[in-house]
């Protein structure tokens, strides 16, 4: 009897939320938002995806709670339910686009020679390189090391988390906001 307690007071919460309650929401957010969080991470391996993936179960929810049913379990499993598949679609997305990365890039751009310098200097404008540069310089050091990597080494996101030993969500937040730093400091390049 005393387990029947919560599962009751979940379904409650449902019937609640369906009816538009917001209180609803936050208690049922507030009781199984540590579950799903971690289960999402133990899946993913990235907090900031994992968090993700939370935010997306319970907007669901909130959408449409009518997608619980009684008869299949409780409202935890339910929910818990949606934060595995959520994070297993997520881990086979990312697979799936580093084994494309891999594949659009061929051996043959394993060169000794910097790829960005050739473009550097068949560009041969000054103040354009020296715009570049002093932008790139401009960066935090986490940032400049990314783009770096990146665009001087050929790396991938995923081979410059392994490398730096940083998770890829870390790679691709440091890999954005530089680039969004180098944009606004080269804002006036453009002919």
């Amino acid at each position: 009897m005393i387990a029947e307690a919560p599962e009751a007071r979940d379904r409650d919460l449902i019937r609640r939320i369906a009816a538009g309650e917001e209180d609803a929401f936050r208690k049922l957010f507030w009781t199984f938002a540590p579950s799903a969080q971690s289960l999402a991470q133990r899946i993913v391996r990235q907090p900031f995806l994992a968090e993700e993936i939370v935010q997306e179960v319970f907007l669901a929810v909130w959408r449409s709670p009518d997608g619980y049913r009684e008869e299949r379990g409780s409202v935890k499993s339910w929910l818990l339910g949606m934060v595995h598949h959520r994070a297993v679609d997520a881990v086979r997305r990312e697979e799936s686009q580093r084994r494309r990365v891999e594949e659009a890039v061929p051996d043959a751009l394993d060169l000794a020679e910097d790829p960005g310098v050739t473009v550097i200097e068949e560009i041969g404008i000054p103040e354009e390189r020296k715009a570049v540069r002093g932008a790139l310089e401009e960066l935090p050091s986490e940032q400049r090391q990314v783009l770096e990597l990146m665009y001087f080494s050929g790396m991938s996101q995923s081979q410059i988390s392994e490398r730096l030993a940083l998770p890829l969500g870390t790679v691709k937040s440091r890999t954005l906001l530089g680039m969004r730093r180098m944009r606004a400091a080269l804002v006036g390049m453009e002919r």
